[in-house]
């Protein structure tokens, strides 16, 4: 009896020191959703960013999707991008979005490659606050026409700070030799090409190679995810096709969804489907 005495005063002892060592452990931290605007990234008025961090978000998983908008280099602005974001968040919803400006060319100031720069600065920013934001390095790139060619231009040329691990191109033009020599329509004239490059292919060669993101693809390029319309008067559908081409010899991941009756850019059904192939072909390609 005694001995059985002990015993229970024993195991109570243990229930004890379990119960205490239990209600030490610290609570569990919960991360929010967090929502930052117009966050400077740059000196200049429009070199700022939206910030979009999703709840639970690590620096080891939470992926990250940068937005660029389009305009011709010369107008538009990160709030073309806004009505999007939700729809990202939806479909991907343990990825950071960020959304950002940058500054415009307009009549002899902030000519190529003032743009390419930007982009450039705004995502060694974003890298240098991994640890403040609670994101990975795991970076993808969404651009639309001009922000597209952005989106090519930096990923297929930097690796440092950070390689991007895939690139969403909507329309974006990939060869800009070809933009002014073989204008889509009348619309997208070889003189407005000029007037944001700086000079004409033969006038300043070394720009229109250095600005175009067919030139530095290479084996090691990115995944990249092409959606092209067949009537685009802005951007001719040639552009991503020889786009597809240098991808498939190189042997990069890609894949081209053109839709034949389509213009430069899409609403409905077709801009469903987009987000669908962006949701799928991320899945697929960025680990």
């Amino acid at each position: 009896m005694k001995n059985f005495i002990s015993l229970i005063a024993l195991y109570s002892l243990f229930l004890a020191s379990c119960t205490k060592e239990e209600t030490s452990q610290p609570p569990q931290v919960i991360v929010s959703e967090k929502t930052m605007l117009n966050v400077s990234y740059g000196t200049a008025v429009s070199q700022n960013m939206d910030v979009y961090l999703p709840a639970n978000r690590t620096t080891a998983t939470t992926k990250v999707v940068i937005m660029i908008h389009g305009g011709g280099w010369s107008t538009g602005d990160k709030a073309d991008f806004t009505s999007y974001v939700d729809t990202l968040k939806n479909r991907l919803p343990s990825y950071a979005i960020i959304n950002i400006n940058y500054r415009l060319a307009s009549t002899g100031v902030n000519l190529f490659p003032t743009q390419e720069n930007d982009v450039k600065s705004a995502i060694d920013f974003i890298y240098s606050k991994r640890g403040e934001y609670g994101i990975s390095d795991k970076f993808v790139l969404l651009g639309a026409s001009a922000g597209a060619h952005l989106a090519m231009l930096h990923a297929y040329k930097y690796t440092t700070p950070v390689k991007i691990k895939a690139v969403i191109d909507f329309f974006g033009p990939a060869d800009m030799t070809a933009m002014y020599n073989n204008p889509a329509s009348i619309y997208a004239p070889p003189a407005a090409i000029a007037a944001v490059v700086g000079g004409t292919p033969a006038s300043n060669p070394l720009i229109y190679q250095q600005s175009s993101p067919i030139n530095y693809v290479t084996a090691q390029t990115p995944p990249t995810l092409i959606l092209q319309g067949g009537v685009d008067i802005l951007v001719a559908p040639s552009q991503s096709s020889a786009l597809q081409f240098k991808l498939e010899s190189m042997g990069v991941i890609h894949e081209y969804v053109f839709y034949p009756t389509e213009n430069h850019g899409w609403t409905g059904a077709n801009l469903v489907h987009s987000f669908q192939k962006i949701q799928f072909f991320l899945a697929a390609n960025v680990q």
